[in-house]
């Protein structure tokens, strides 16, 4: 498996991924996932084996510890130090689920916060899955003011170490 950054080409095979992993209502548009690539390439990383995409991570620098609603509509391009790196999107093939790849992702990024000297990671994630960002280092700060897809979001943060 190797870790890379994003490529334009690559929109298709995550698009069905972003499908596999999320509901309709919370899934990004194609318009979205575009303008990742566009802004974001710099954070926003694939894991691929044999030219097949088998999970992705991403997400702006922002310069608040959790995450608003409207990251997920616009997004602009990522300073070069400082602020939090918040992860829009973490998602695994379900042919490549429960291998490790979501924690080798993570842990990319981590290498990046400390590179970049940024305050840490921010994302939200459903209940089901606090006790995996737990185990990844992070920290429930409670329930987001998130309301993404209508769903309950848990603000999850993980400080860089000094």
């Amino acid at each position: 498996m190797i870790l890379r950054n994003v490529r334009p080409t690559d929109l298709e095979q995550l698009m069905i991924i972003e499908q596999e992993g999320f509901s309709p209502e919370e899934a990004a548009t194609k318009e979205a996932m575009t303008e990742r690539i566009q802004f974001i390439g710099d954070t926003f990383l694939v894991a691929e084996q044999d030219n097949i995409i088998l999970g992705y991570i991403n997400g702006p620098i922002i310069h608040k510890p959790y995450i608003t609603d409207d990251l997920f509509e616009k997004i602009q391009k990522n300073p070069q130090s400082g602020g939090y790196q918040s992860i829009l999107g973490l998602a695994v093939s379900k042919s490549a689920r429960n291998q490790g790849v979501a924690k080798v992702l993570l842990h990319k990024m981590d290498e990046l916060v400390q590179k970049n000297e940024r305050e840490g990671i921010t994302l939200t994630c459903k209940k089901e899955l606090v006790p995996f960002y737990e185990k990844c280092g992070f920290r429930n700060h409670g329930v987001s003011d998130s309301a993404h897809g209508g769903v309950t979001w848990y603000n999850m943060v993980k400080l860089r170490e000094a």
